[in-house]
């Protein structure tokens, strides 16, 4: 099991390196887990029939932001290796509607493609400093909501070992047709162009392979 931070997001870098259109920059990446509060967990334990049906049901999944892009990757409940790409959005355009903020258990609301309401991601104070890296790409992201030190529309610039980030000052790498640098309006909402559709292998794979 990938129980390090470094080792599970080397993981999801590999797994999007095969997909991932030429020039793309992986920046941070952040494990999140949907259903109701985890803080709720001691109250399932009381019952536990309910405790069960809600872990069965809660899924898990890495959010990578690029340099031009948020990909989202399935995650292995087991394992929390990465699996196939569900969605990828234009980093000027992550439909994320809610954010809190918490001391333990933080949570955004993220409008998945095909779904009628938002659906609530949990993220733990274990990827704290990657949500905030994240939370570049969130709606109104700017000078006040700016991460001290950062340049706007920029990754901090201390970046976690393995990934890389623009110098603060310069602009972003050259971005294939298709996608839009952060503060443009965005070619397309979905899907991000030279990325498989989701659920599609990409090209010279087969579906299932990592």
């Amino acid at each position: 099991m990938a129980i390090r931070r470094a080792k599970q997001k080397a993981q999801v870098v590999e797994k999007l390196s095969q997909v991932a259109p030429p020039g793309e920059t992986f920046i941070a990446c952040v494990h999140v887990e949907t259903g109701p509060s985890p803080w709720l967990n001691a109250l399932f334990d009381e019952v536990p029939l309910l405790g069960l049906i809600v872990a069965l049901t809660r899924k898990f999944y890495f959010l990578t932001l690029t340099n031009s892009s948020v990909v989202v990757n399935s995650a292995s409940r087991w394992t929390n290796r990465p699996g196939e790409v569900v969605a990828v959005f234009p980093r000027a355009a992550f439909p994320v509607t809610r954010v809190k903020r918490a001391t333990i258990w933080s949570s955004i609301y993220l409008q998945f493609p095909g779904e009628s309401s938002p659906r609530r991601l949990n993220i733990h104070r274990y990827w704290r400093d990657e949500l905030d890296q994240l939370s570049v790409a969130f709606p109104g992201a700017g000078a006040a909501g700016q991460i001290p030190g950062q340049v706007p529309g920029y990754p901090a610039p201390a970046q976690p070992q393995g990934y890389a980030a623009p110098a603060p000052g310069y602009p972003a790498p050259a971005q294939p047709q298709g996608y839009a640098a952060p503060g443009q309006a965005p070619a397309a909402a979905y899907p991000v162009q030279g990325y498989p559709a989701p659920g599609q292998p990409a090209p010279g794979q087969q579906q299932g392979q990592y």
